[in-house]
């Protein structure tokens, strides 16, 4: 998916469970795709869960949204949420919606999202239902978003060449680990997007993989880039020609793309 600022999206974050220790993190990833013009947080701000959402609501310009419990044990938070969502939905204004939750209550709203063809970015936790991050185009989480800053120095950040490189392109993060799974995934995805030739392009196969599975991130393995996650795999050569943006293709080694 392409990245340009002036796209508009709309954030709204499930108070009841997502941590005001996230808001940095998940702010920085969001402007990455585009601007957040709307910022909603729903609980009940009455209870003191919510407390320490109260310090960074001014500073980042999120606004609260009351809703109180109707009864014990339900949760109204989701319901206000998803009516406010299909309201913004309907007014045309926006490229994509943001969903902060780990809720499996929003995979719904995510998928009825989509079918108007706007883009879903889903934001939870480990713990969050396959269904929720499968209704979503991109999933992210939130451990990836705190990850520490000394994994990215001098790596740049990945998306194809979205974002702004550093420096250094032989760092690598010293918790990367690759498993089997991840390594066959890629394999089929540049095998589906490689030309004649054999090369794929970086950002294509970047995009098939988002499709085959929304919360595949090089990040999850360490790696602050996906060309660092395929250097690291020794399944293919990397090339890179042209210069901003950096054009990144792949080709798998002789007898690696067959599995």
């Amino acid at each position: 998916m392409g990245v340009e600022q002036n796209q508009t999206l709309a954030l709204l974050i499930d108070g009841d469970n997502v941590s005001s220790k996230v808001v940095e993190g998940l702010l920085a990833e969001i402007a990455n795709y585009g601007t957040a013009s709307v910022k909603r947080i729903y609980g009940d701000w009455t209870k003191p869960n919510l407390n320490g959402w109260k310090d960074c609501l001014l500073e980042h310009s999120i606004q609260p949204v009351q809703q109180f419990a109707y009864t014990t044990g339900k949760n109204a938070t989701d319901g206000a949420m998803i009516i406010d969502a299909m309201d913004l939905l309907y007014t045309g204004r926006f490229y994509g919606f943001c969903i902060a939750s780990s809720d499996s209550d929003f995979a719904r709203l995510a998928a009825r999202i989509r079918e108007q063809g706007i883009t879903v970015y889903g934001f939870g936790e480990r713990k969050t239902p396959r269904p929720f991050i499968t209704a979503c185009d991109k999933f992210v989480y939130f451990d990836v978003l705190n990850a520490p800053e000394t994994n990215l120095k001098d790596t740049g950040a990945e998306d194809e060449g979205k974002r702004t490189q550093t420096s250094s392109r032989d760092a690598k993060p010293k918790s990367a680990v690759l498993n089997r799974p991840a390594i066959d995934m890629l394999i089929k995805a540049i095998n589906a997007t490689a030309e004649e030739d054999g090369k794929a392009n970086l950002a294509r196969v970047g995009a098939h993989l988002a499709k085959q599975a929304p919360d595949f991130d090089a990040r999850n393995y360490g790696f602050p880039r996906l060309t660092d996650l395929v250097e690291a795999s020794g399944i293919a050569d990397v090339e890179r020609c042209g210069e901003n943006p950096t054009i990144v293709q792949v080709r798998l080694k002789p007898k690696r793309g067959n599995i």
